[in-house]
């Protein structure tokens, strides 16, 4: 891996970590002032959700880099030579996907936007929750055009 992918890797696997982290910190400490004290944390289903998006989302882009997909082999050991190409049509299917994803995924954090649209018991803005959402849409298929260019997409 270059330097680059490497960093990126990281610090999207640090940021994933982190909001990993914090979301079951804050379940486990919901539940002990739930049970103890009778004093729940008020907005916890919001912030864990919120939380949860960023931590898939942020390890998308991390998972492309290294390449760290879930593969299942059929054809690796009765084609072999066709391998490097699947992988390839996987990449560019991949980065159509997500490109689309991502652009309707700006129209509707535009629209969260312009209605003001909140969560019901924070009052968090939607837009929170589409930042991490973007953020690893678009990383990813950054990513997924790295890992093309690298090396034609071959391990």
């Amino acid at each position: 891996m270059t330097r680059w992918h490497t960093l990126a890797s990281k610090s999207c696997g640090w940021l994933a970590g982190i909001s990993l982290a914090a979301m079951m910190l804050i379940t486990v400490a919901d539940v002990v002032l739930r049970a103890v004290a009778s004093k729940p944390i008020r907005g916890t289903f919001e912030i864990v959700e919120l939380l949860l998006a960023g931590t898939f989302f942020f390890a998308l882009p991390a998972a492309f880099l290294r390449d760290g997909h879930i593969v299942v082999d059929i054809v690796d050991g009765t084609s072999p030579r066709w391998v490097p190409l699947l992988k390839r049509l996987a990449l560019v299917i991949a980065m159509a996907l997500l490109a689309a994803m991502a652009w309707q995924g700006c129209i509707s954090a535009r629209d969260a936007v312009a209605f003001n649209d909140v969560t019901s018991d924070l009052g968090l803005s939607r837009l929170w929750y589409w930042i991490p959402v973007l953020a690893g849409m678009i990383g990813a298929c950054l990513a997924a055009a790295a890992m093309l260019l690298k090396r034609g997409g071959a391990r």
